[in-house]
């Protein structure tokens, strides 16, 4: 039987006839042995990538070197899954917080409704504030304190301060849409519960806030012990008009004291502790400075704030006027605070800085004339006795409606309102002028000059009087550690004397 030839196959391709087959060993494998393998030799020469059946199971190095690379082929597949991923994100955000988005994108919400008359906007029903419980407007401090704490579960978080609390979206009150309302606005509402110059140290940071952002400034007097505001300064709305001059104060039932992000934010001495303490400070502070440097942002709010939104009535400028007339423009003050506030210092514990020291620190100075004012009528006759120099007070003008202006006792806040309402304003008004004559300040163009001022670090108004008197004059030239060159400085804080960092704060909250 005939054997059968052999299999004959034939092919009529030429695309491979001239290559030379290269066995896949460790040493060839990417053609460039002695070169080692980089992150493209990886992608190019993948176990796992599947070959066409159009091409040789081998093939040369040559020929790999000249193959396009694929990783920008697949670019487009990249990009859209970003974008995706990114849509959920952002879909996430939304559902878990919604108005979120909408506040970032500075967009009306979803559900809001506005029209050219006055109609209620409809918020997100998981944003809203309610007020339901409440009858009078605007509220008082302790339930606004109340609603603080409802919203931050009595703890505050380390977010951003000007970011919504918590990740959430703004929270707020549904507001009536009226075009002839400010549309953003701080209010500070002043409740009595602290004493003048610790409400004007607070009002001052919260005018600051307002002129950063571009919202108008206000401030409610309904629960004030003092009066008017207007009884002793000027209208915030002339001193410090804002973005929108001859808009009307939003209605007292949209005041929000917590977030601050709120369209209509109102702030108070009790409400202060949420928005004016760490977060507040870290925001603020110069963070290249160190020690009572870092607070320069903080002191320029205040003594902007002190000497242009907050400025006295012209009846009680005219007080001032009158008072400096008695006063050369060269003198020395001081403030001695009694009543409720003692001394931090551990040397003063539990009592009052003695008035010698007070005596002894004027004393060295070269003004022939003393200033002096204080809450105690029995300390000022006792310092005034024991000054080298000559002594002016308010008890001293020979000006009864000046006179009449003089502490009548110790200041103590728990007492302050069983007083009747004519001597807590008069009370009011004297600490005003007492204040004028203490720095310097609204003096106008007279050409006033304070060498020295002497007052306690527990006292509000000694904070503010280093504000009135400005960075460089009350604290001279700072060292590059931050430090109060107390060799050159106006003003002196008799009580602690420089031993506590840093050595001046703005305001205290409570």
């Amino acid at each position: 039987m005939p054997r059968p030839s052999p299999l004959q196959v034939s092919y009529s391709g030429t695309a491979y006839e001239e290559i030379t087959l290269t066995p896949r060993t460790p040493h060839s494998r990417s053609g460039r042995a002695e070169e080692g393998f980089s992150s493209s030799g990886f992608s190019q020469y993948d176990d796992d990538e599947p070959q066409s059946s159009a091409e040789p199971l081998l093939s040369s190095s040559e020929e790999k070197q000249h193959a396009p690379n694929n990783v920008f082929a697949s670019g487009p597949v990249v990009f859209w899954s970003v974008v995706a991923s990114m849509l959920l994100c952002l879909a996430g955000i939304s559902f878990q917080w919604p108005g979120t988005l909408e506040y970032y994108m500075g967009i009306t919400p979803f559900g809001s409704e506005t029209t050219t008359t006055a109609t209620t906007s409809v918020v997100n029903s998981t944003l809203i504030i309610s007020y339901e419980n409440y009858t009078t407007f605007p509220l008082t401090s302790e339930q606004y304190v109340a609603e603080c704490y409802a919203m931050t579960k009595g703890f505050m978080t380390m977010e951003k301060y000007w970011e919504p609390h918590g990740g959430m979206g703004v929270m707020d009150v549904p507001h009536v849409d009226d075009k002839e309302v400010c549309s953003s606005t701080i209010t500070y509402m002043l409740d009595g519960a602290r004493g003048l110059f610790a409400d004007l140290a607070l009002m001052a940071q919260a005018a600051a806030l307002a002129r950063e952002h571009g919202r108008t400034f206000l401030v409610d007097d309904t629960y004030w012990n003092r009066g008017k505001w207007t009884d002793h300064f000027k209208s915030v709305r002339i001193t410090q008009p804002g973005p929108e001059p001859n808009c009307k104060p939003p209605p007292p039932e949209e005041y929000v004291a917590c977030p601050r992000l709120a369209r209509h934010w109102v702030i108070t001495s009790k409400t202060a502790k949420f928005h004016f303490g760490h977060m507040f400070r870290e925001t603020y502070e110069d963070p290249y400075k160190h020690n009572t440097e870092r607070l320069k942002p903080i002191f320029d709010h205040a003594a902007l704030s002190i000497s242009k939104t907050i400025q006295p009535s012209d009846s009680i400028a005219r007080l001032i006027s009158l008072a400096r007339t008695e006063l050369p423009s060269f003198y020395v003050a001081a403030h001695i605070r009694r009543g409720d506030r003692t001394p931090g210092a551990y040397e003063y514990r539990g009592s009052y800085v003695p008035l010698p020291d007070f005596a002894n620190m004027l004393s060295d100075a070269e003004a022939p004339v003393a200033f002096l004012a204080s809450d105690s009528p029995k300390a000022l006759a006792e310092l005034s006795e024991m000054m080298a120099k000559r002594v002016y007070s308010l008890p001293h003008s020979k000006h009864a409606e000046l006179r009449a202006l003089a502490s009548p006792q110790e200041y103590f806040q728990a007492t302050f309102a069983s007083l009747d309402e004519e001597t807590r304003i008069r009370a009011t008004k004297g600490m005003v002028v007492d204040f004028a004559l203490l720095t310097g300040l609204w003096a106008g163009d007279a050409d006033i000059f304070v060498e020295k001022l002497v007052c306690t670090m527990s006292s509000v108004i000694c904070k503010m009087a280093a504000a009135a008197l400005g960075w460089e004059k009350a604290f001279g030239e700072m060292d590059y550690q931050g430090e109060i060159n107390r060799e050159e400085m106006v003003w002196v804080d008799i009580d602690e004397k420089g031993k506590v960092i840093p050595q001046w704060t703005g305001y205290d909250t409570f």
